[in-house]
């Protein structure tokens, strides 16, 4: 059984799902998870002390590096403009209108265009609290993707301010485009995002430190680069997909001899 967060925060926190969830993992064989954090919010809220391994998401660096050459987000650029992203499914767990809050600071401060990426029940929401903001015409739309790459790289800084996040592959996928994330110290975020050396982490809901941060970051291109940089190696370094399927053919093989 592999844990991801709708397994536990939706689907083991719901009491008419609780047991079977409990039950399916006690029964399991092997159980893995994709963050620490997952691993103990699994333990604690099931009440289960069964061995979990945790193994990682992962990316593929080939899918990355192929992209670096195209324009990605910078089609949507104009001249001078600073490119935020933010990738998500637009349900309240995102706090999509956090991103838009966080945007029309750094947007009264610096030339600037928000890319939002993806669909979901808040997209409504979402575009009126941005009319209201009167920052609606410095935000594209963008809707699904396939290959979020395509968004990611050029841009500037990614956002993720969510309630919670089991793992936060998003910011993963921004990292391996060189991309600084500035993201909410929730969930297994800390174990993507390195706060300080390739983004920065806050309290949920502390848009005023996130704006501040991405302020400096897009007046700094040094340090952006840096964190950029930094961040891909990262990426690369504990999140390889080569590396991650070997744990699990691992998990497989102990699982068989046993």
């Amino acid at each position: 059984t592999t844990l991801h967060g709708t397994d536990i925060t939706l689907v083991g926190n719901d009491p008419n799902y609780l047991e079977t969830t409990r039950f399916g993992i006690i029964k399991s064989d092997a159980v893995t998870a994709v963050s620490h954090a997952l691993k103990r919010a699994t333990m604690r809220q099931l009440g289960i002390n069964t061995h979990i391994e945790v193994v990682p998401n992962f990316i593929n660096p080939g899918r990355f590096h192929e992209i670096q050459a195209q324009d990605g987000a910078c089609r949507w650029r104009s001249e001078g403009e600073k490119l935020l992203v933010h990738i998500s499914n637009f349900r309240p767990v995102k706090r999509v209108q956090d991103v838009v809050e966080v945007f029309c600071r750094v947007h009264s401060e610096i030339a600037s265009r928000l890319l939002l990426v993806g669909d979901g029940p808040d997209r409504p929401k979402v575009e009126q609290y941005a009319r209201e903001c009167g920052v609606f015409e410095a935000i594209t739309f963008i809707g699904s993707v396939p290959l979020v790459e395509e968004i990611l790289v050029g841009a500037d800084l990614f956002l993720l301010p969510s309630e919670t996040e089991s793992f936060g592959l998003a910011a993963l996928e921004a990292l391996s485009c060189e991309v600084p994330v500035i993201a909410t110290s929730v969930g297994g975020l800390p174990e993507v995002v390195r706060d300080g050396e390739n983004g920065y982490l806050f309290p949920v809901g502390d848009i005023e430190s996130m704006a501040a941060a991405s302020i400096k970051l897009l007046r700094n291109d040094k340090l952006r680069r840096a964190f950029g940089k930094a961040g891909r190696q990262w990426a690369l370094d504990q999140f390889d997909e080569g590396d991650v399927v070997s744990q699990y053919r691992r998990i497989y093989r102990q699982v068989l001899d046993d």
